[in-house]
């Protein structure tokens, strides 16, 4: 029986993320041009960026309720993308505009990026992999809709996972987005965690600062005010972390 080769970015292909072979992309048919995004109306600056900071853009894998087990609930997410966004190195951050721009292209689709860049390491290099993933962000009902992109942390390439789990389509993807995000395959209040772990993110960095002009100011007055306001800080951080 002959293997068919899948797509692959770097190294990182469907089957190193742990995704069956059922939803890999084949190699022949993963190359997504990078000219198809240059003719979309944007800025003269996102295409430079596109054309400098992006090697390639390769479709890796299609997760469907065919190959995924999940039902078609008719929800919010019909199908499941996995794209690989291999970086030149010009930037160590996931470029946040790029996957925007790929993701409004396919809006009703979920997609979850696996960028992948080569550092420095230990005298050699190796490759690394960060997801990426665009959501809706909460609003208030009758106010328009807000996305924004979410990257997770670097990791080693090899060490990068993604695990369908999920009843229907709209649970699996709730599900990638957590592993995305937060490491966690568990989906379940996702944006309401997401928002806790970002207030906490806010709150520390708050502390670092107050401490910090605490321990500068002489005047007693002062001093009392940034104690007090450090003081909030820290009752919040604990409220959250309890």
């Amino acid at each position: 029986m002959m293997t068919v080769a899948v797509a692959h970015c770097g190294s990182v292909s469907a089957l190193t993320l742990g995704l069956p072979v059922s939803m890999a992309v084949p190699e022949a048919k993963g190359t997504l041009p990078k000219a198809m995004f240059l003719k979309l109306p944007i800025s003269a600056k996102l295409k430079q960026r596109l054309q400098t900071e992006v090697e390639s853009i390769t479709m890796l894998a299609l997760l469907r309720p065919a190959n995924t087990g999940t039902a078609a609930d008719g929800g919010r997410t019909p199908e499941i993308l996995v794209i690989g966004l291999r970086l030149t190195g010009r930037t160590d951050a996931v470029p946040a505009e790029l996957v925007e721009l790929i993701s409004s292209i396919r809006s009703r689709s979920g997609i979850v990026f696996a960028c992948v860049r080569e550092v420095p390491y230990e005298g050699s290099t190796r490759e690394e992999c960060a997801f990426a993933v665009r959501r809706n962000v909460p609003v208030k009902p009758g106010r328009p809709a807000v996305t924004k992109v979410y990257a997770g942390r670097w990791r080693p390439a090899g060490e990068a996972q993604l695990e369908p789990f999920g009843e229907t389509m709209d649970e699996l993807w709730d599900s990638l987005c957590a592993q995305a995000i937060l490491d966690d395959i568990d989906g379940s209040g996702l944006d309401a965690r997401i928002a806790r772990r970002d207030e906490l993110a806010r709150l520390k960095a708050d502390e670092a600062k107050l401490a910090k002009d605490h321990q500068r100011v002489r005047d007693p007055a002062r001093r009392n005010e940034i104690y007090a306001k450090l003081h909030k800080v820290r009752a919040r951080i604990a409220q959250l972390e309890g």
